[in-house]
């Protein structure tokens, strides 16, 4: 990465520092990273990382709009592809399970973000991330209770924080063993489970 950003267009050049702070936060603490560092992953002075960007937030900035477009972008095209509701939800939750895995920094990222107490540019970009999530959520749910296949009595909010929060439940525990890619074998195992908590038993 870093041989070839010398030389790049401004949007280039963007796009470039996002996926070297993607990078680095899979390897470290998000909250440790420094500008320094990455203009050192880039072969840069810090000098031409702020001719892109006008701080670290900015940076930061940059890098939730990317998450949120790449994962919604990912989700919805996997939805897509199924019509029954519930199938429709495990391939949202398979979707996110394989982007995770792709980008492990991501949520690490996210959850730091959304622990501060300030309201910054980046943590209300997650903020909107998690709020068209839970729209798409409340779609599937409304359906599926149309269709006969959830429970009509569902409370929507509910379900949607139970089916974001088994996708972090699933985050914490590959991170404590040091193994992402293992999210990818015990997620359909999980879902079936939260498959079966929403399901009508009509």
């Amino acid at each position: 990465m870093c041989a070839h950003s010398k030389h790049l267009p401004a949007k280039e050049r963007r796009l470039v520092t996002v996926k070297t702070v993607v990078e680095l936060a899979g390897e470290q603490n998000p909250s440790e990273i420094t500008t320094a560092a990455i203009a050192e992953r880039m072969g840069l002075t810090q000098g031409a990382l702020f001719r892109h960007f006008a701080n670290k937030e900015a940076i930061l900035q940059a890098v939730m709009e990317w998450a949120g477009a790449h994962l919604m972008a990912r989700i919805e095209k996997a939805v897509a592809k199924q019509s029954p509701p519930c199938a429709a939800l495990e391939s949202m939750f398979m979707a996110h399970v394989d982007f995770i895995v792709k980008h492990p920094g991501i949520p690490r990222m996210l959850f730091g973000e959304l622990q501060g107490s300030e309201e910054t540019a980046p943590k209300q970009m997650a903020q909107k991330l998690i709020s068209r999530y839970g729209a798409l959520l409340n779609n599937l749910f409304e359906k599926g209770k149309s269709d006969g296949d959830i429970d009509p009595d569902l409370d929507n909010g509910t379900a949607a924080t139970l089916f974001i929060g088994t996708i972090q439940g699933l985050v914490m525990q590959s991170l404590i063993d040091g193994d992402v890619s293992q999210m990818q074998t015990n997620a359909p195992k999980v879902f079936a489970i939260y498959l079966r908590g929403i399901r009508s038993t009509s």
